[in-house]
């Protein structure tokens, strides 16, 4: 897989951040996907998961005065809240956008802690440490639990359960390194059991809601399965999975297939102990890559069976790599196990 991870290395910056794409649309950085993409180095000792993560923490210093506020008045324009999306030096774009991402800061969070747990060094001093309070606090401000917000894919302003579940995976990840109020865990983990299997209250189900298992795991086995099951029998298609139904994002007759879809699924069937399931969604994920020349696009145009320009997409290539570790010989054991979690 040494073709993928020079597809991630041609996508990162001198500061250790990365892009989404190298195509004009995506060339920009955003939270979330620098996170997804540099999971496949949080095992390893090259230091790019170190060095994305400090890119995060010198962007979140910069705008440091802007988390201040907002750890004590909760933001109410788009613009005010931690931004989604930034330029490559890692400025703040002035284009107007659903900065309403929790998801995306709970994501930072879980990141932080996992990579701490797994003993790299994410934070380089006081003021990171104070960084990360902050962003804390800032959540709590927000009151995430039944704040509407864009959500994973930049869109309809309301409650998501992925976005609450990364909220509460960030939070519980960070508590042995900041002070974090269990209440604030326990209000995330009522709305979860509200909320779910629902993704939200317009949609029955959601590709994001794999992120409750694969990596979050903030659910138990028998919710992850009905999970799985809605978005299989619902939203997966012959070149991807769509997000939801009747999403009109690149919409030419039918819903987009997203290409990461198919490794994500192999991916939660992984944290489940299903070998079949691993080696069949794998077997999906090879073939969109010999279709592609190597490379994974961000998704296929509903309706044309043709890739969109975002191609490579850093996250897609991640997903695929991180499906990859779960196929060799000696691949991680799952963590899952059968725990009974939040919902």
């Amino acid at each position: 897989m040494k073709a993928l991870h020079d597809l991630l290395e041609a996508m990162r910056l001198p500061n250790g951040a990365y892009v989404a794409s190298p195509s004009s649309d995506y060339s920009y950085v955003w939270i979330r996907d620098i996170a997804y993409t540099v999971l496949p180095y949080l095992h390893s000792d090259c230091g790019r998961y170190e060095a994305a993560y400090h890119a995060l923490l010198d962007l979140f210093r910069k705008y440091e005065w802007k988390i201040d506020i907002h750890t004590r008045q909760k933001p109410v324009l788009p613009y005010e809240y931690i931004h989604a999306r930034y330029s490559v030096d890692l400025s703040e774009v002035p284009t107007p956008w659903g900065h309403a991402q929790n998801d995306s800061i709970g994501l930072f969070l879980w990141g932080v802690g996992e990579g701490v747990r797994h003993g790299k060094r994410i934070l380089r001093d006081r003021r990171d440490h104070d960084i990360l309070q902050k962003i804390v606090y800032y959540l709590g401000c927000l009151q995430y639990w039944q704040e509407a917000d864009n959500g994973i894919w930049e869109e309809n302003v309301e409650v998501h359960a992925s976005s609450v579940g990364a909220c509460v995976a960030g939070l519980k990840a960070v508590s042995l390194l900041v002070n974090v109020p269990q209440e604030w865990i326990q209000k995330g983990e009522e709305t979860l059991r509200h909320l779910l299997p629902r993704e939200s209250h317009t949609k029955e189900t959601d590709l994001a809601l794999l992120s409750l298992i694969y990596p979050y795991q903030v659910v138990n086995r028998a919710t992850a399965l009905r999970i799985l099951g809605d978005v299989t029998q619902k939203l997966e298609r012959t070149h991807g999975v769509i997000r939801y139904q009747q999403d009109r994002y690149y919409n030419e007759g039918s819903e987009a297939e997203w290409c990461f879809g198919f490794p994500w699924l192999g991916l939660c069937y992984a944290e489940l102990g299903d070998r079949q399931k691993v080696e069949h969604y794998w077997a999906k994920t090879i073939g969109l890559l010999e279709a592609n020349h190597g490379q994974m696009p961000e998704l296929y145009i509903g309706g044309t069976n043709q890739p969109n320009g975002n191609n490579p997409l850093a996250w897609a290539v991640s997903m695929a790599l991180l499906l990859h570790e779960h196929i060799q010989p000696a691949s991680p054991t799952s963590q899952y196990a059968k725990k009974g979690t939040s919902a």
